[in-house]
């Protein structure tokens, strides 16, 4: 599958809540096969989201309508980045472990437990499916920092394309 467009904060459809995924179909196996993070993030609003944290890529992990069902009371701060705010991290404090129920690409019920990294990857991504971004999780000041910040980025992009043509 050829890749798909990111929308890129603040296009305002990444703020758009996914539907349910009622239809266990061709499309959405092929939608999966090619996305490696929330569906949200290329514009496809249902609730699917493909994550694979090995270095060898070899581990991937589709949840279709995943629903948080535990979390830790222990909390840890990470730095997070998000392939929608390219160079942009900052740290988030997320429940340490928690536990999903989802469906997998058949429609079949599964509960997995994640700590760690695939735990933060899980609530960051199951975060745009409801329409936030990592830095929603930040005072404003931050947001504000970050937004300046992008702008500034896309100015000196648009720059430096204008320069190559």
């Amino acid at each position: 599958m050829a890749l798909l467009p990111i929308l890129k904060y603040p296009d305002p459809r990444l703020a758009t809540k996914a539907a349910v995924v009622t239809e266990f179909d061709d499309k959405l196996k092929q939608l999966a096969a090619g996305v490696g993070l929330a569906a949200t993030q290329v514009d496809r609003h249902i609730r699917l989201i493909v994550i694979d944290i090995t270095e060898e890529k070899n581990d991937l992990k589709v949840l279709v309508n995943p629903e948080l069902v535990e979390s830790s009371e222990e909390t840890k701060p990470w730095e997070e980045g998000c392939l929608s705010l390219p160079g942009i991290y900052d740290k988030v404090t997320r429940p340490a472990k928690v536990k999903v129920k989802a469906q997998d690409l058949e429609g079949n019920f599964f509960e997995l437990e994640c700590d760690g990294l695939l735990a933060v990857c899980v609530q960051h991504e199951m975060d745009h499916l409801e329409g936030t971004v990592f830095v929603d999780h930040l005072s404003m000041l931050k947001k504000q920092r970050i937004r300046h910040k992008i702008r500034k980025m896309r100015l000196e992009e648009e720059r430096a394309a204008k320069e190559e043509a």
